[in-house]
């Protein structure tokens, strides 16, 4: 008998353990973010729509810090469309992305705008790190975030990703069949160039393996040490998109206090997983709608128009994946802009380059209302 109670009580011992831990993770991923609440984004605010702060959690623990926006008018059916957006790459969501998602509800759609794990008001420590997988789960938890929304309908959810998020974006729509219609706009592959070097001019080992070895001294010495961000002040011998980014995230146009590109960069180690990880294996298998945007005159012009030739043929230069052809190639659209920079699609640049109205024909063709 005595054995007997001994076992009773050591079982609920060990399940008031595990409540605990349960509470206590639970409690972990809700962590208290001090917001800005004043307007402090690089562009006006819009009269058309509805904007309040919002926080969400992801599956690592972590709480991430977002602006929606929401039409004043309801549609009929009395649930919106909905759109989540991120990037570019190091930026935060005061500057390119939400503009494009106010931008985009001013048209009829809920949209979140959010800072990645790690940057601007975003939970995560240390600061200014990336991953592969956090990134990707962070669009993925915006989505499961939107789809909870009594006015969203959970089937009508598109994602924008901007710069480096476009690839990020891609390789959401290729991990959540729920994102019904992705925008890859002036993207980046953040996992080639991280690999490869700028045109794959670094795609041997020997420049892998130097990198490699600089890298893992790096984390004995400082592994919190900053680099990177928009250099300042600008060389006079600097090439033109590296004088495109200054013009963007050091002048009044798009600078932040809290963007990395305005100001001290990442990590150092900060991105080394994406070195040794590729993105868009796997894209080629997306069945819902994509669109790539690019600028004519966009130096990363080339990893847009590899993606989308992946996606439709299974094969593309830069990439040694086994061709495969897409199930559904006919609902991937590439749109080059003419005249346009890498960073004219940040917030339209002097001449409007942001084609606004096809964005609004893309996602309500494949959200429609």
């Amino acid at each position: 008998m005595r054995k007997a109670l001994l076992l009773v009580a050591a079982v609920g011992g060990m399940l008031m353990a595990c409540t605990d831990k349960k509470q206590t993770t639970e409690n972990s991923m809700k962590q208290e973010l001090q917001l800005t609440q004043e307007w402090d984004k690089t562009f006006p605010k819009s009269d058309k729509v509805e904007h309040k702060k919002v926080t969400f959690e992801t599956q690592y623990g972590l709480t991430l810090a977002a602006d929606m926006y929401t039409p004043l008018n309801p549609p009929e059916g009395g649930k919106y469309a909905a759109i989540a957006v991120s990037g570019p790459f190091g930026a935060v969501k005061e500057q390119s992305s939400g503009l494009y998602a106010m931008r985009m509800a001013e048209r009829g759609f809920v949209t979140l705008a959010f800072d990645p794990s790690y940057t601007g008001e975003s939970s995560g420590e240390p600061r200014r790190t990336a991953s592969p997988d956090i990134n990707t789960e962070d669009f993925m938890a915006a989505v499961d975030y939107l789809s909870q929304l009594e006015n969203v309908d959970a089937e009508k959810i598109g994602i924008i990703g901007i710069c480096g998020w476009g690839g990020i974006a891609l390789n959401a729509a290729a991990a959540d069949p729920r994102i019904k219609a992705t925008v890859a706009s002036t993207m980046y592959d953040m996992t080639r160039v991280a690999g490869n070097g700028y045109f794959d001019s670094d795609d041997k080992e020997e420049s892998r393996h130097a990198a490699r070895e600089a890298l893992v001294k790096q984390r004995l010495s400082d592994f919190k040490a900053m680099a990177g961000g928009v250099v300042d002040p600008l060389p006079d011998d600097a090439p033109q998109f590296v004088k495109d980014y200054y013009d963007y995230y050091k002048t009044e146009r798009g600078y932040h206090k809290r963007s990395g590109n305005s100001n001290d960069g990442w990590r150092v180690i900060g991105t080394q997983a994406y070195a040794n990880a590729r993105f868009l294996y796997y894209i080629n298998e997306i069945r819902s709608a994509v669109l790539v945007m690019h600028g004519e005159k966009a130096h990363s012009r080339y990893f847009g128009e590899a993606a989308y030739k992946y996606m439709v043929e299974g094969k593309a230069d830069g990439y040694n994946f086994i061709a495969k052809s897409n199930p559904v190639p006919e609902n991937k659209q590439l749109l080059i802009i003419p005249g346009a920079s890498h960073c004219d699609l940040y917030d339209g640049g002097e001449k409007n380059y942001i084609p606004w109205d096809k964005l609004e024909e893309f996602f309500k063709t494949n959200l429609p209302q």
